[in-house]
């Protein structure tokens, strides 16, 4: 057996696409021992849709598909922010008393993994004991999103609390990953020092699909992931629809890949009568699924408010790989990194606006409708992007590489 990876986790379900399924099960393929700590809600576990798991995973340490899995009750330590950073500043890991921390020193991994700016906080504890001990081990940060985000409505203060905690972070950092290249960039801009390596949130190759015809006279808009009050962008979507159906007298149906998550404590899906015809929901899917339920799409959706998220402006989410990655072409508005990639590889549309209105995708559908040849294009050149460099297999290699120089 290799090395013993430990991946700390603060947020995040613990069979996440990135963490588990990938990351995690990527390693443990390689020879590296792997463990995970991750938390609970509750008492239980929870799944990627929300839902909890009452009848299963109730051990607090058990062994999920050859990894082992420590569990502990989730803390907010958002509250207690300005303790945290008397804690990081002390340059000691004495005061470092949350459960994660201590879960993690008593593992005594050779590399620690942290998959959010929480438990890279913790993950900074862990190192500073284990030094204190005399073993040395290795701190990666793997950083999903830009946090904090300078365009955030969140209160001014607490920024400024969180950028020196990061800063501080990042000293004691031997790796970051991230997921995308303005991200890269941006952390470089703190410490120029930074060992920095993008791995962006790719699925697996898929298998081919066969591309439809440019003859079709309906439209499908595929969007996978989350619906909430704050994601998914689902009443513009609708007035989208509406649109296309009243003003440009065009069929588009929009497939809905993922949905609600159980805890939603506020529908968010509430479809007018005159489109609920117009709306296909498959529900939650295995990971594994998802090419089968994405085979009869045109074009993939992502709206991002980039005006108010720096993050959202760098961002490469999952559901993007995964539409380019069935041979779907996407449909973005001005996201930077989004952006120059489509522009590359002319795998899509981008409509140039920070904040799109339903009327500026309405009108987008309605010329790529227009010109199906060009979206078929667009599919052939999304197919090929993740064939020869950005699918998991790719990625996957340069995991190996970052984890090979540590």
């Amino acid at each position: 057996m290799g090395e013993h990876v430990c991946f700390l986790v603060s947020e995040h379900p613990f069979l996440d696409a990135r963490i588990f399924k990938k990351e995690a099960k990527s390693l443990l393929k390689q020879g590296y021992k792997m463990t995970m700590i991750v938390p609970r809600k509750n008492g239980n576990l929870f799944d990627v849709d929300g839902s909890v798991f009452t009848d299963c995973f109730q051990k607090q340490t058990f062994i999920h598909e050859g990894i082992k899995v420590v569990t502990y009750e989730q803390i907010c330590p958002q509250k207690n922010i300005k303790t945290l950073l008397y804690n990081m500043q002390s340059g000691t890991a004495e005061r470092f008393t949350d459960p994660l921390t201590a879960l993690g020193i008593a593992e005594e991994a050779d590399i620690y993994h942290a998959h959010e700016f929480f438990s890279l906080y913790s993950g900074v504890g862990v190192k500073r004991a284990l030094t204190e001990k005399g073993k040395q081990v290795k701190l990666i940060y793997d950083s999903h999103e830009l946090e904090p985000d300078p365009l955030s409505y969140e209160a001014q203060k607490t920024k400024n609390i969180k950028t020196q905690i990061l800063e501080q972070m990042l000293n004691e950092v031997d790796y970051v990953i991230t997921v995308s290249n303005s991200i890269k960039a941006w952390y470089l801009s703190i410490n120029p020092k930074l060992q920095v390596e993008v791995i962006y949130n790719s699925p697996p190759l898929a298998y081919p699909r066969e591309l439809k015809q440019g003859t079709d006279a309906d439209f499908l808009l595929a969007y996978e992931g989350n619906i909430s009050p704050k994601r998914g962008s689902f009443h513009k979507l609708m007035d989208v629809l509406d649109l296309c159906q009243q003003e440009f007298n065009l069929n588009l149906k929009v497939k809905m890949i993922g949905g609600e998550k159980v805890s939603s404590k506020a529908s968010a899906l509430s479809i007018p009568a005159h489109l609920k015809d117009k709306v296909i929901f498959t529900g939650w899917v295995n990971y594994e699924s998802i090419p089968g339920v994405m085979r009869d799409a045109d074009m993939g959706w992502v709206d991002l408010d980039a005006f108010h998220s720096l993050n959202n402006r760098f961002a490469m989410p999952n559901k993007f790989f995964s539409y380019l990655n069935n041979g779907v072409p996407v449909l973005v508005n001005q996201c930077k990194d989004m952006e120059s990639f489509i522009q590359r590889y002319g795998c899509g549309h981008v409509v140039s606006k920070l904040q799109a209105t339903a009327r500026d995708y309405a009108e987008a559908i309605s010329f790529l409708h227009a010109n199906r040849e060009r979206v078929m294009e667009m599919g052939r050149s999304a197919r090929k992007a993740m064939e020869t460099t950005y699918s998991w297999g790719h990625m996957e290699k340069k995991l190996f590489a970052v984890y090979k120089q540590l």
